[in-house]
């Protein structure tokens, strides 16, 4: 091997060697680097016995440098292996695939419809979530549209309009702008008046189960080819009122013999006696069904992308008609599977946990054993966990199942640094009909010859947050199963090592060696006398027990780390106890 090929071997070893360090984010191997300097270089390999030694002093070069020396370094050699490393970061970093023909639109613009019949579960927070980040990534707007269109089979709570506003603030974003649908059935009368103008929609008076039949042997309706003035007539009469709830619907004029039943002449508008709850549409009667309204809305809104339920595929495809009619350009549809959520006993079904609530078995939409946004956040999970949670999902057509426990990273990541640390020994559980069977007890036990009080820090990493000063006075309160047998040793978290004689604990002029080498117990306690009663209210059940006396002086809505148990959301401070909510270990 020459002078001249042997630096050509340094030079494209030592590229190879800072790309595949930077990459890996460690030590290059001469194993990993070889195979392809042998492949991408022909001329190296008959001399493939020498090139090992040239290349393992280069590799050795490059694994002392620092990060920031490797990058400076290929930057000087290949500069377009560093821009290759850029580009991976950035696919790492984009979770959610790019929206489809995006560069086709000025501005993107997307919307969350939800229904207002009840507080969100956790599923439904998947679409504010992927939407909003995509608002957000394409520098578009974020819509929510409330379809409430049915104040019958699927009725709208007056409050449950701000309640799910509240629920998108929480997940951490704002709409660019809201609607109601109800307040809209003037804009849907028009263009379904439009539409029977254009000979695409006729009243139909069949019943139910005979234009089922009809359709589903391909036959017309016998109203189908009613003339526009009839058809005019009589849908101003829908629009007045004079018609009963069942006697006659508008239908969109489609392919009566197209090879999809579902898509066959479908209903745009039907008559409901049932007023609506919101004073503003408590007149109308004559309702337009979801796919007419979304259809119209996500054209006259500007939505230049749709996400919705691989089961609501025939929604574009019913809708596509009325766009046809009107020459309207169809937005962009992504149609992902349904979300699963782990953890819950109770089904994610708004109409389910009301029923649940309305019969006493839970205490309200906030309850811990709810699967819905209200009980998490009281909980003390933070909407960005959820949010990056939910993103991670993507937007796959096959149904996916959400972890609660990637929930409780993301929000441990996001708490832990400022979750003060306290003491809670538990003594009791009340499982509210869940079938936990946790069982606990605190054991009273004196202590003697130690110092008279404990100054555990308020946060083991930050010092300069300060202690806690806790009294220990003639003895503290332990968790049964924490008491050591008569003879051992634990040591009292931020207190000091003890003996337990059957009777008392008894301090002992021992260091944390005995905990890091003789393998002695750390376990967390409170005052027997100076503490506060606590109610942990978790997914099981009620935990009671005894919290270290700065407790009282947590602020409500404030997430501490109870040492051993896990991160709690301070709800309330009564008169008999506290309340705090359990979030995670």
């Amino acid at each position: 091997m020459d002078d001249e090929l042997r630096e050509r071997v340094r030079r494209e070893a030592e590229t190879a060697a800072l790309f595949n360090a930077l990459k890996h984010g460690s030590d290059a191997q001469v194993g990993a680097i070889m195979g392809p300097l042998m492949g991408e270089n022909p001329d190296f390999r008959p001399h493939g016995d020498e090139i090992p030694g040239v290349v393992a002093p280069v590799i050795e070069d490059v694994n002392a440098m620092d990060r920031e020396e490797k990058r400076e370094r290929l930057a000087e050699l290949a500069p377009e292996r560093v821009e290759e490393l850029d580009a991976e970061d950035d696919e790492d970093d984009q979770v959610l695939p790019d929206l489809p023909h995006a560069d086709d639109y000025d501005e993107i613009r997307m919307r969350c419809a939800p229904n207002p019949n009840g507080p969100w579960h956790i599923g439904h927070a998947r679409m504010p979530a992927v939407i909003g980040t995509y608002a957000e990534e394409y520098d578009g707007e974020f819509i929510v549209r409330f379809d409430d269109t049915d104040p019958e089979t699927k009725r709208p709570l007056l409050w449950a309009y701000d309640e799910i506003l509240e629920e998108i603030e929480y997940l951490g974003f704002e709409p660019a702008e809201v609607y109601r649908a109800s307040d809209r059935l003037e804009t849907y009368y028009e263009h379904a008046r439009e539409l029977i103008e254009l000979g695409g929609a006729y009243t139909c008076s069949c019943p139910a189960g005979e234009f089922s039949e009809l359709k589903n042997s391909g036959e017309a309706c016998p109203h189908r080819e009613k003339d526009i003035e009839t058809v005019r007539e009589e849908f101003a009469a829908m629009v007045d009122g004079k018609y009963d709830s069942g006697e006659m619907v508008l239908r969109v004029k489609t392919d009566i013999e197209h090879k999809n039943p579902a898509l066959r002449d479908w209903v745009a508008f039907r008559i409901i006696d049932t007023p609506h709850p919101r004073e503003e549409a408590e007149q109308y009667r004559c309702w337009p069904m979801l796919d007419f309204q979304s259809g119209v809305d996500d054209h006259l809104t500007g939505v230049t992308h749709i996400i919705r339920g691989i089961d609501l595929q025939d929604s574009a495809k019913r809708q596509q008609f009325v766009y046809d009619y009107f020459d309207w350009d169809y937005p962009e549809v992504i149609h992902w599977g349904h979300v699963q959520v782990d953890a819950y006993d109770v089904s994610m079904s708004t109409s389910t946990i009301r029923e649940l609530i309305d019969a006493g078995d839970l205490d309200g939409w906030d309850d811990p054993r709810a699967p819905t946004l209200p009980s998490v956040q009281r909980r003390g999970i933070r909407g960005e966990a959820i949010v990056d949670a939910m993103v991670e999902l993507g937007t796959s057509t096959s149904n996916v199942d959400l972890a609660m426990s990637s929930v409780y990273s993301n929000n441990r990541d996001l708490v832990d640094d400022e979750a003060p640390r306290q003491f809670f020994v538990r003594d009791g559980f009340d499982d509210r009909g869940s079938g936990a069977d946790d069982a606990y007890a605190a054991i009273e036990v004196p202590v003697e010859g130690g110092p008279d009080s404990a100054s555990p820090p308020v946060h083991p990493e930050h010092e300069d947050r300060g202690e806690r000063d806790i009294p220990v006075a003639d003895g503290v309160l332990i968790e049964e199963e924490d008491l050591p047998a008569v003879g051992e040793r634990v040591w009292l978290k931020g207190y000091g090592p003890v003996r337990y004689d059957g009777e008392r604990l008894a301090f002992l002029d021992a260091d944390i060696d005995v905990v890091r080498e003789e393998g002695v117990d750390v376990v967390h306690w409170v005052p027997a006398d100076d503490n506060v009663e606590v109610r942990l209210r978790t997914m099981d059940g009620d935990v009671t027990g005894y919290a270290e006396p700065g407790f009282a002086d947590v602020d409500a809505d404030e997430v501490v780390q109870f040492v051993r148990v896990g991160f709690a959301r301070c709800d309330r401070h009564d008169a008999d106890e506290s309340v705090a909510y359990y979030a995670h270990p």
